[in-house]
Formats: structure tokens, C-alpha cells, sequence
């Protein structure tokens, strides 16, 4: 399970910089989710984060999930926005 999350991770990052120039994040978020759910991942979550604040989550600190290091699986309005991954 862990090498196919890692395997689904590795190619969104492949395919998504292309897209990131153009993309409103909302779209691309959509798109990553499906990706994601069809490799049969159900429990995650996708934040969409100012560019270097992987760290941290939009709902901000009070959020359990902020404390939880992310993994970057896109970029999005012409690279000022990232998209998060945590399981």
C-alpha cells in the first residue's frame, strides 16, 4: 500500500507542472483527488498552501493537521499556491 501511495504520488508530481501554469487550484486539487482515490486511497487530505508553507495547513495552527508534515503533489496559479498531501 505504502509503494503504491509513494508510486500515485511520484507521478502526480510528474504530470502536474505542466498544468500548474494555467490551472485554477481548485481544478487541480479536484483532478489530484481523483487520482488519489482511484489508486484506493481513502483517508487524506489536499490543502492548498501558499508556496513554502507546507508546514502548515490554510486552516492554520488550531487545526490538528497543521502539525503534520506534507508532501507538495502540485502547484497551481502560476507557482505562488501548492497543493499538500497528508495521509
Amino acid at each position: 500500500m505504502k509503494r503504491m501511495m509513494v508510486t500515485a504520488a511520484a507521478t502526480l508530481l510528474l504530470i502536474t507542472p505542466a498544468a500548474a501554469k494555467t490551472k485554477p487550484c481548485e481544478e487541480l486539487k479536484s483532478e489530484i483527488e481523483a487520482k488519489i482515490k482511484k489508486h484506493g486511497v481513502q483517508t487524506f487530505t489536499l490543502d492548498i498552501v501558499a508556496k513554502g508553507e507546507a508546514a502548515t495547513s490554510e486552516k492554520g495552527d488550531a487545526s490538528k493537521d497543521a502539525a503534520k508534515p506534507g508532501k507538495v503533489v502540485g502547484s497551481c496559479e502560476g507557482g505562488t499556491k501548492q497543493i499538500i498531501y497528508r495521509k
